[in-house]
Order: C-alpha cells, then structure tokens, then sequence
C-alpha cells in the first residue's frame, strides 16, 4: 500500500510538472512594476497640476529607438524581451508576441508597436517640456522602468497620446498593471499628472488584487 502511494504521488507530480513546462507563458512584462500598496503611495505623492500645453513639442525632441549596442536599437530590445519566442538577433523580423492590452497573438513584428506607457506628447504636457533633450532622450528609450512594452498596433493608435482617465487597455485584465506602470514612469521621471487622471489611476489600483 505504501509502495502504491508513493508511485501515485510520483505521478501525480511528474503530470504537475509537465504542465508547468508546457502551458503557454505570457509575454513579459516591463520590469520594476510596484506593489499595489507601492503604486498607492507614488500616486498620492506625485503633484497635481493643470496640464500643460502642446506649444513647442515635436516628437523628434525626444530621440526614440537609440542604438543599444550589438545592432540593436531599443525598439529590437523591447521586442525580444516582450517575446513568447524570438529567433532573431537585430534586427528582429519573426517571433511571437502576445499583445498585454487586447489580448491577441501575433507573430510578425510588423504588427507590434512599442509603447510609451506614458506618452511622449502627455510627458511633454507634465512636465517635459522643460527637460533637456539628452533627459528627454533618456525618457524615450527607458528601459530600466515600466516605461516601454511591446503591444499590437491597433491598440498603441488607439490610445494615441491619451492619459487614463480617456483611455485604458481594452482588455480588463491589463488595467490594473497598466495604472501602476502609470504612476511608476511618472514618479520616476518626476512628471505632474491632472486631477482626472489621478482619479482614473487610483480607481484602476484599488481594482488591483496584487
């Protein structure tokens, strides 16, 4: 009896095992998305303020898609890191991506944008607009923070340079990280958000489970 339960239990985690290895893993995310309780308290610390305005912006001040060494540029960096499988080096033109907002698979890069969760135009309008454009850069190409995520294109167009109280991830399962990558980008580069904003954002958190 004993020599029994001991096969059973062996089997049953060899069967565990193997669906762990084989079930399909999502994409990753970016990296250092807080707590919710971490997000709770950036959020609250961050300044309030009335927008600012699109006078003087221009994309190309803030330099995207930098070299990042090895022929890679950080669009190439994004996309091998958000990747369910990538076979390339740089540049990168096959793999398969699961896109975090909709919910949908695709397998050609060409469909996948890489998102400033915080966009560029509304980091202008918070606060940008007096950074040099060497910080400005940096801001573009962050890949130390939640700031950059592989995801379809429909979705990134969609969202245009819209802040969370206008626009949020279609899928409701992305809101909750998408908030905190939110406030995380802002606090970290020291941007203001507007009281709607604010709201929308800690409506999303508090929705957290995590």
């Amino acid at each position: 009896m004993f020599k029994k339960c001991i096969s059973s239990l062996f089997a049953i985690i060899l069967v565990a095992t193997s669906l762990h290895f084989t079930t399909p893993t999502a994409s990753a995310l970016p990296p250092n998305i807080p707590s919710k309780s971490t997000a709770l308290f950036k959020l609250n610390a961050l300044t309030v303020k009335t927008e600012g305005s699109m006078t003087g912006y221009s994309r190309d001040l803030f330099p995207h898609w930098s070299s990042q060494g090895n022929g890679c540029n950080t669009r190439h960096v994004v996309l091998k890191r958000d990747a369910d499988s990538v076979v390339d080096e740089c540049p990168v033109t096959t793999g398969k991506w699961y896109s975090y907002y909709d919910g949908i698979t695709f397998t050609s890069p060409s469909d996948i944008d890489i998102d400033h969760v915080v966009p560029l135009a509304e980091a202008w309008r918070s606060g940008a607009s007096s950074w040099t454009t060497t910080k400005r850069q940096s801001f573009a190409n962050d890949l130390n923070g939640p700031q950059l995520i592989a995801v379809s294109a429909s979705s990134n167009r969609s969202k245009g340079d819209q802040d969370p109280s206008t626009w949020q991830p279609p899928r409701t399962g992305a809101r909750c990280a998408y908030a905190k990558m939110w406030v995380e980008t802002k606090s970290r580069w020291g941007l203001n958000l507007q009281s709607t904003e604010k709201t929308a954002l800690q409506t999303a958190i508090n929705a957290c489970s995590y």
